[in-house]
């Protein structure tokens, strides 16, 4: 039995290891994020990291200098429908005018599914915005999971992962993916900054996302593996 295990941990390569590794945490967390969604009053950690980003007693002024709040906004901007839906629009256009129709395809299947799952993950959770603290932002939509975290995880992980394959040496490979996780990470925290999602919103967007870009990214690489992507795409 431990000589079958061994070997079985011998053929699966590490990355794709770690891929596993990342959607089961993913979908894991994503579910325990669901029973604090729909719990009838918030979470502790969720009352008392937003309120930790607002001045005591002051729901309405958030904390550091004058001009956090404007870069904040700006940060937050990079995970919206707009923005992400230009860069991705961008990538597709350039990968079929480099002839690589079936990568261009898998970029719109990753981003575009993501979307789709995110807006069904809304409507099944059904969570109000937080009402705690001010909204810095005007948002109307549903609150869990965070669709900038999610989305923006999806897209930028999606991309390091295709630019990886381009670069030359692993530290480059490593500074492109660390640079899209920096980001994911900054969208998100942004989102409870301007007091338009509960940390918990976040947290599971980000599960979800990594987890669906994982999802994404192995297949890609089967497909590779079967000849129907080429090696140098």
């Amino acid at each position: 039995m431990k000589s079958t295990a061994n070997a079985l941990l011998n053929r699966i390569e590490f990355p794709v290891l770690l891929a596993g590794l990342v959607i089961a945490g993913g979908l894991w967390g994503l579910i325990e994020l669901m029973e604090v969604a729909r719990a009838t009053a918030p979470h502790a950690f969720d009352t008392e990291i937003l309120l930790a980003f607002r001045h005591a007693g002051q729901p309405d002024s958030p904390i550091g200098p004058p001009w956090l709040e404007g870069a904040v906004r700006d940060v937050t901007a990079l995970g919206s429908s707009s923005v992400l839906v230009l860069i991705t629009s961008a990538v597709i256009i350039y990968l079929l005018l480099i002839r690589r129709p079936t990568t261009a395809l898998l970029m719109f299947v990753a981003v575009a599914g993501g979307q789709v799952l995110s807006s069904l993950l809304k409507f099944e959770v059904y969570r109000p915005r937080p009402d705690l603290v001010s909204h810095l932002v005007n948002e109307t939509s549903l609150s869990f999971p965070s669709g900038h975290a999610m989305l923006s995880a999806v897209t930028y992980l999606t991309l390091g992962s295709l630019a990886a394959r381009f670069l030359p040496d692993r530290r480059t490979k490593i500074f492109v993916l660390a640079l899209a996780v920096l980001v994911t990470v900054l969208v998100g925290t942004s989102r409870v900054y301007l007091g338009v999602h509960w940390p918990s919103d976040v947290l599971a967007g980000w599960c979800a996302g990594f987890a669906w870009a994982m999802l994404c990214w192995l297949a890609a690489r089967l497909l590779q593996r079967r000849k129907v992507v080429a090696d140098s795409e």
